[in-house]
């Protein structure tokens, strides 16, 4: 960690422990609005076996003045959830990578790995990384 230090890590341990009331009633609270009302109400609606969407927006480059920033993404939902979530290739913007993302309800590892795999298998985006001083514009 040359340029960040651990700020974020240490403020998150003096928090308590993860038995205090305060904890456990935002944990339930997110779950309520992430499971029930997210991806539980929204794959029953529609039927989905998994929901995919892009991971986020393109890779960012490391900006040592204002720190790293990103375009949203899907990722916090099933992670707040504590749902399954595989990310795979999906190609490059601006020769920096994208993925996809497949997420689904509690114990779906399986379906979304199959799934994941077939995209994988059946675009060929996955391409070895490159350490560049700089992205190409």
């Amino acid at each position: 960690m040359p340029y960040f230090g651990q700020e974020i890590f240490v403020m998150a341990e003096k928090k308590g422990p993860l038995t205090d009331p305060k904890y456990k009633a935002a944990l339930a609270n997110g779950r309520h609005w992430t499971r029930t009302v997210g991806i539980d109400a929204v794959m029953a609606k529609h039927s989905l076996d998994a929901l995919v969407a892009p991971t986020s927006g393109p890779a960012t480059l490391t900006d040592l003045v204002n720190g790293d920033y990103g375009p949203a993404g899907c990722s916090t939902i099933p992670a707040v959830a504590g749902y399954p979530h595989v990310t795979v290739p999906a190609g490059f913007a601006f020769g920096l990578p994208v993925g996809l993302s497949f997420f689904g309800k509690a114990f779906t590892e399986g379906k979304l790995l199959g799934y994941a795999f077939a995209f994988e298998q059946a675009t060929k985006h996955r391409k070895p990384p490159r350490f560049l001083p700089t992205a190409p514009m």
